[in-house]
């Protein structure tokens, strides 16, 4: 793909009527900056999948308001030193709507760009509390649960279903997963467990060993990984080749095809925790229709809440018109039936509830639900 790759829908229909009848045809501008290049592109992929798939069955009725929707792509990398440039090019391109940001090192100081000009951005997938509990922003929201919905939620099935006597945590030193490591740690520990290690690694290490080395010295009965795929694709391919065959659980961060490419069979009996799976959703039958037609997959963690996100922006811009200020204040204050069901958002636009599951994977890297 392309940097800042953007894809304007086909109006040469549009065009033609509009010379025939004198009207000229509007666009409303859909901003959307996630990972399209680097190791986390497929969260990028699958942000896209859910914004479009939405976007074409929005124009497929009309467009919002006789508006047709304009998708901008552009490439934010994952990268937290590309957030403002990502979010200045939404700014730039004139539109007022964004479905933004996968990662949260990214999505923290973006949010910021889009709060000072009056931007309504949705993020189907930064989790972290540092997004909207800094700054506690007006214009931004969330798709997805917060990395305090998600924590305790793993930390809940570990101390019930898995009964581990000691724990490990490792974690990337990064926004993300620190960030939901550390709830996993103080849920734990609030409920008893016995959290023997909490350790941050490198990201870009290509050996693990020392770390490894402590682990089998330490001997857990699970080691939870708070981070990305890339760094716990070499730890569990490390730790099975040096003996180390420990139970793991990470969070959705983890869970990316690539990883099977990284870490190979030692994947088998991983834990993740992901949003439940929204296609099985009664209701989305109309949606999972959508993306047959388009022909794109629904699957993914992130893509369900992107086209989520689009649901929420066009029914509150069906309902007050495109003036920011007034989208915002009628998506504080009100629920919307979407793909991931109700949305209700609080006062720092963080959703008042969040469905998440637990999968495990097998050595090919395929994922069964669970829990619940």
């Amino acid at each position: 793909m392309k940097f800042n790759l953007r894809i304007t829908p086909v109006v040469l229909a549009f065009g033609a009527l509009a010379l025939a009848t004198g009207a000229q045809a509007d666009t409303l501008k859909i901003g959307i900056p996630q990972p399209m290049t680097g190791p986390n592109t497929q969260y990028g992929d699958q942000i896209q999948a859910g914004a479009l798939t939405a976007i074409d069955a929005l124009n497929a009725a009309g467009g919002i308001k006789g508006m047709k929707l304009e998708p901008l792509l552009i490439d934010d990398g994952c990268e937290p030193k590309q957030a403002v440039p990502a979010a200045n090019r939404v700014v730039n391109s004139g539109a007022k709507f964004a479905v933004a940001h996968a990662c949260s090192g990214t999505t923290v100081p973006a949010v910021n760009v889009y709060e000072q000009e009056g931007i309504v951005a949705i993020t189907p997938g930064a989790t972290s509390p540092l997004v909207t509990d800094t700054i506690k922003p007006h214009f931004f929201f969330r798709t997805i649960g917060r990395d305090d919905q998600q924590g305790p939620f793993a930390a809940d099935y570990i101390v019930k279903q898995l009964k581990p006597k000691k724990i490990a945590i490792l974690h990337d030193k990064q926004t993300y997963g620190s960030g939901v490591a550390t709830q996993v740690q103080k849920t734990l520990e609030k409920d008893g467990a016995n959290v023997a290690l909490f350790e941050g690694i490198n990201v870009g290490d290509s050996d693990y060993s020392a770390v490894i080395s402590k682990l089998k010295a330490l001997g857990p009965d699970l080691i939870y990984f708070g981070g990305y795929h890339p760094e716990l694709g070499l730890l569990l391919r490390q730790a099975r080749e040096q003996g180390l065959d420990t139970q793991f659980m990470g969070p959705e961060g983890v869970a990316n095809k690539d990883l099977v490419a990284i870490a190979g069979p030692a994947v088998d009996k991983l834990l993740v925790t992901l949003p439940a799976d929204f296609t099985k959703m009664k209701g989305n039958e109309q949606i999972l229709e959508n993306f047959k037609k388009y022909n794109r997959s629904p699957d993914g963690a992130f893509t369900m809440p992107a086209y989520a996100a689009m649901q929420v922006l066009a029914d509150s811009i069906n309902a007050v018109g495109t003036d920011p200020a007034k989208v915002a204040d009628y998506m504080h204050s009100h629920s919307f039936k979407t793909g991931i069901g109700q949305v209700d958002y609080d006062a720092k636009g963080d959703l008042k509830h969040f469905e998440f599951a637990v999968y495990r994977w097998d050595a090919n890297g395929n994922m069964t639900q669970i829990q619940p």
